[in-house]
C-alpha cells in the first residue's frame, strides 16, 4: 500500500507558530523532503525530532522527485517541508505534488504559516479578490513584460521580492501602475522586527532611497481602478468619428474598420456614411 504526502509548512519566523498537528505529522513521518536539510535539522533538533532527510529543491527536481515517489509508492509516508512557510506555493514542492498526483498518491495538505496570507490580511487593501504573483524574473525586460500583463489588473496583488532587488522592483511597479498606487509592504513577518509599511509607490522609492531595505518583503499592491465605460455613440457619430479619422490621414476602409472594432456597427454602413460626409 502506498504511504502518503503530507505538506507541512514551517515557520516564517516565530517558531511559535508550530501547531500540534505540524510536530505530529513530523514525527509520524518516515522521512522527509528538505529544500535546505541544514535548516530542517535545526528545525527538528528544536522539536527533538530524528528523521531521515533528502534533498529536494529547485535544482535537482527532476532526479529527487522520482525517487521520492518511488519511496512513497513503496509505502512511505513524507513530510515535505521548505525552508519557511507553506511548500508547493512559489516553490519546487508544486513539481513533486503534481508527480504524486499522477501517480494516485494522496497529498494531504496541513494549514499553517504562509507569507503570502499573512500580509495580505495585514495589508489595508481590498482581500476578496487577489492574484498571487510571487516573485518577478531577474531579467528585467521579462519583469517588465510580466507587469504590462497586470497593467490593467483589479485584484490586489501579491508579490515576494529580496531586500537587494527591492529598489529595482518599486521602480518597475511605480512606471507600470503609476507613483500613486497605494502598496503594502511587509517585512519580517512574525519576527522581532517585522513591519508593515503602508504608503504609495512613490514613497515607498523615496522611503527605501534614503533606508536600505533587510529582511524579506511581500508586497501587496492595490489593483487597478474599475474603468468608465465610454458612452455608446450613436451610428452617425460613429460615422463622424470616421470621417474625423479619415481627415487627419487615415485611409477611409481602415477608419471604418477600427470604428467598428470600437462600436459594433458594421464596416459598410459606417463607411457608407462617412463617404457621404466627405463628399458633402
Amino acid at each position: 500500500m502506498a504511504g502518503i504526502l503530507y505538506l507541512v509548512p514551517t515557520p516564517i519566523g516565530n517558531l511559535g507558530d508550530l501547531s500540534d498537528r505540524i510536530r505530529e505529522t513530523l514525527a509520524l513521518a518516515d522521512f522527509i523532503a528538505a529544500e535546505d536539510t541544514r535548516v530542517s535539522l535545526r528545525l527538528l533538533n528544536h522539536l527533538g525530532l530524528k528523521k531521515p532527510l533528502v534533498s529536494y529543491y529547485r535544482h535537482n527536481t527532476e532526479t529527487a522527485g522520482p525517487q521520492i515517489l518511488q519511496r512513497i509508492l513503496s509505502g512511505e509516508d513524507c513530510a515535505l517541508v521548505t525552508d519557511a512557510g507553506t511548500p508547493a506555493i512559489s516553490d519546487p514542492g508544486e513539481e513533486l505534488v503534481a508527480l504524486c498526483a499522477e501517480a494516485g498518491v494522496q497529498v494531504v495538505s496541513i494549514p499553517g504559516p504562509c507569507a503570502l496570507v499573512t500580509a495580505l490580511a495585514v495589508s489595508g487593501l481590498p482581500t476578496g479578490r487577489f492574484t498571487f504573483e510571487g516573485f518577478l524574473a531577474t531579467n528585467r525586460k521579462n519583469r517588465r513584460a510580466h507587469l504590462d500583463s497586470l497593467r490593467d489588473e483589479q485584484r490586489t496583488m501579491v508579490f515576494y521580492e529580496a531586500p537587494h532587488k527591492l529598489l529595482g522592483t518599486l521602480e518597475d511597479l511605480s512606471n507600470c501602475f503609476g507613483p500613486e498606487r497605494r502598496v503594502s509592504l511587509c517585512r519580517e513577518l512574525t519576527k522581532l522586527h517585522e513591519e508593515v509599511l503602508r504608503v504609495t509607490l512613490g514613497e515607498a522609492l523615496d522611503h527605501y532611497r534614503a533606508n536600505a531595505p533587510r529582511g524579506e518583503f511581500v508586497l501587496v499592491v492595490e489593483g487597478a481602478p474599475e474603468r468608465e465605460e465610454a458612452p455608446a455613440l450613436t451610428l452617425e457619430e460613429a460615422a463622424a468619428r470616421v470621417a474625423a479619422l479619415y481627415a487627419g490621414g487615415m485611409g477611409m476602409k481602415e477608419a471604418a474598420r477600427q470604428v467598428a472594432d470600437e462600436t459594433g456597427f458594421q464596416k459598410k454602413e459606417l463607411y457608407r456614411l462617412a463617404l457621404r460626409r466627405a463628399e458633402d
